[in-house]
């Protein structure tokens, strides 16, 4: 299998030859119309993004949601891994990405060869592997999993078979603590969750007592025993909004904020404090790679764009199709609550 490729186009359009006069929201939109593109963003991009978007969501729940449209071109703002699901979900359909820099750190600490070696010195382990992964590291693996569904899927597989979990350790550790499955964890880490400070937290909780903590399974085991309620992008999104509570600290990447503002404008979302109490330290840098003006230039080079080899696509597939059957044949938790 060869490697997923990005594409840039030839004589591409830059940012310095974008005439400054130009209304980009309604260049966007007659790009949208002409090259019949569905604009996806993560969650965790800038407001502005999220709000030309035809779908906000996680990574994979956008790919699935582009792949039932009738959309020539997928522009995903988000990071590379995530263009790649969507390419190998919609073959046939372009899929570019704003900045082909635009990264992952659990990308980039589980490279293919590495995981490949960890592989072969575990033959009977079944590979269980987060979806934040080069589609290279999925073909390489058994079924792939998101953090709303990393639980049940653990717990529906054969007692019998020892498991390898990458390339998250706090998300591995944490389906560890919830299921009791030994697992042997790849030593990856997300930068941006692993920035919070459990004693900044405490004092912050201390100045706001009745603020309900919500955070993702990627922080480390220190900042989740804090949690009132651990859960995906997703499920912290719908647990805040759903929520008798009035103020609430969340501890993810706070971009998530903008749709919780925007669906609960009485509530009170604070992000959660890094080491300093008050630093931005947790934006990702790599989202923050992604610009009005680079969507723009990408719908109009049709690039940076994604493209995967057909054996590694399909070997890539054949994992994300196990974690959709699996997830038809056991129930899905949106969300845990703590049990850190």
């Amino acid at each position: 299998m060869t490697e997923t490729v990005v594409l840039p186009a030839a004589g591409a359009l830059a940012e310095a030859d974008i005439d400054p006069s130009l209304d980009l929201f309604a260049e966007i939109d007659r790009l949208r119309r002409e090259k019949n593109a569905v604009i996806l963003a993560h969650y965790y991009q800038e407001g502005e993004i999220q709000d030309l978007a035809d779908f906000v969501g996680d990574s994979l729940d956008l790919s699935r949601k582009a792949a039932a449209t009738e959309a020539d071109m997928i522009v995903f703002c988000g990071v590379r891994f995530m263009g790649e699901v969507a390419k190998i979900v919609s073959p046939g359909k372009t899929v570019v990405i704003p900045d082909a820099e635009a990264g992952c750190s659990l990308e980039e600490s589980c490279r293919a060869d590495a995981f490949a070696a960890f592989r072969a010195k575990h033959p009977d382990h079944l590979a269980v592997t987060y979806i934040n992964c080069s589609a290279e590291v999925k073909a390489l693996s058994d079924v792939i999993v998101t953090s709303s569904n990393a639980e049940a899927i653990v717990r529906a597989l054969p007692a019998d078979r020892p498991i390898l979990f990458a390339p998250d350790r706090h998300l591995g550790a944490y389906i560890q603590r919830k299921t009791g499955r030994q697992m042997t964890l790849w030593p990856g880490s997300c930068i941006i969750h692993e920035q919070f400070s459990e004693q900044e937290l405490v004092k912050l909780k201390v100045r706001h007592p009745a603020a309900i903590v919500a955070a993702h399974p990627e922080c480390p085991e220190g900042i989740l025993a804090h949690a009132d309620h651990v859960g995906s992008t997703r499920a912290i999104l719908d647990f805040v909004l759903t929520s008798e509570a009035s103020e609430f600290i969340i501890a993810t990447e706070p971009h998530i904020i903008h749709q919780m503002a925007k669906a609960a404008p009485g509530k009170t979302f604070i992000p959660a404090p890094g080491a300093d109490g008050g630093c931005s330290c947790s934006n990702c840098p790599f989202m923050a790679k992604n610009t009005i003006e680079k969507i723009y230039l990408a719908m109009v080079n049709g690039a940076p764009a994604i493209e995967i080899p057909e054996d590694l696509r399909l070997a890539a597939l054949k994992p994300l199709e196990r974690m959709l059957e699996m997830s038809v044949s056991v129930p899905m938790s949106g969300s845990a609550s703590n049990a850190a």
